[in-house]
């Protein structure tokens, strides 16, 4: 097992419990990443139970198809907006469960390549999927000045977003932005001091959005969910900034007014401190869950 597979599942424990895991069953792991939850899974479902596990890194797949060499787990490769036809392709129409777990993967934090972290020195990037041609290079030295602060205000929350924008467009005149520490180093200088966040998180969060289309996705990816999903069904859905919890917040009371589920988690599930000591990424971790009526 290499050192980027060793990682933490954030909420293990409730998401086995919440999940409903039963021998026999089939579930769907719609963000599989480096396949710790889906460990968890596997081991609740019995020699029957079967796993369809989602991701659209290409990396990340291939690192779970070691981890996770079973008869009876399938891995698919795309987008989990598109679970619903991927799934039925399979042969499958229903399933009992669903976690969508969103967090960056450890694959992708520390792999400096892929251009997600601000104290990086390779190039802009942020694609989760590499076959695409969007990446936030493009985003930061072809969008205009207002549609960049409007990305780092809708979807980073940053309240220096104008001036931010600003910076960057009369930075790129002299040459491109090519690097996460430019761009990095761009922001620090409009926020001067440094806080107990760095600078440049929501500016980087906001373009890694923009970038992967990640809120269209869950989106689209919630409704195909409890499409397929069985009667007593549950998707499990772990969020790790406001504006993801807010669409789920908002997906599940909606589902729910409609007579289509029934929530589960008045309230979201968090880690306790011991995780939150053990884990320090599952700090912000809110689970939400809901079943289908």
């Amino acid at each position: 097992m290499t050192e980027q597979i060793a990682h933490l599942p954030v909420l293990q424990e409730k998401v086995v419990q919440m999940l409903n895991i039963r021998q026999g069953g089939i579930f769907v792991d719609a963000t599989i990443g480096l396949g710790g939850h889906a460990e968890a899974i596997l081991a609740g479902i019995g020699s029957d139970g079967r796993l369809i596990g989602i991701d659209r890194d290409a990396e990340a797949i291939l690192i779970a198809q070691e981890r996770l060499s079973d008869s009876r787990v399938t891995l698919m490769r795309g987008n989990f907006s598109e679970m619903e036809k991927s799934i039925k392709a399979e042969g499958i129409t229903a399933v009992d469960g669903i976690l969508f777990d969103l967090g960056m993967s450890s694959l992708q934090v520390k792999s400096p390549w892929r251009g997600f972290s601000f104290l990086s020195e390779e190039p802009l990037d942020m694609r989760m999927d590499r076959s695409q041609q969007l990446s936030a290079r493009d985003i930061v030295n072809r969008y205009s000045e207002r549609d960049l602060a409007r990305i780092f205000r809708e979807f980073g929350e940053e309240p220096f977003a104008r001036k931010i924008a600003k910076a960057i467009v009369e930075r790129r005149v002299r040459m491109p932005i090519e690097a996460c520490s430019e761009l990095s180093h761009i922001v620090e200088k409009i926020y001067r001091k440094r806080g107990r966040m760095h600078p440049a998180t929501r500016v980087f969060q906001a373009l890694r959005i923009a970038v992967n289309r990640e809120l269209d996705e869950l989106t689209q990816g919630l409704h195909a969910a409890l499409r397929i999903l069985k009667q007593g069904g549950r998707i499990c859905v772990i969020a790790y900034h406001s504006l993801e919890d807010r669409i789920v917040k908002h997906f599940i009371a909606d589902s729910a007014k409609a007579g289509f589920c029934r929530i589960v988690t008045r309230k979201p599930i968090t880690p306790d401190p011991e995780e939150m000591r053990g884990n320090p990424a599952s700090r912000s971790a809110k689970l939400r869950v809901a079943e289908k009526i």
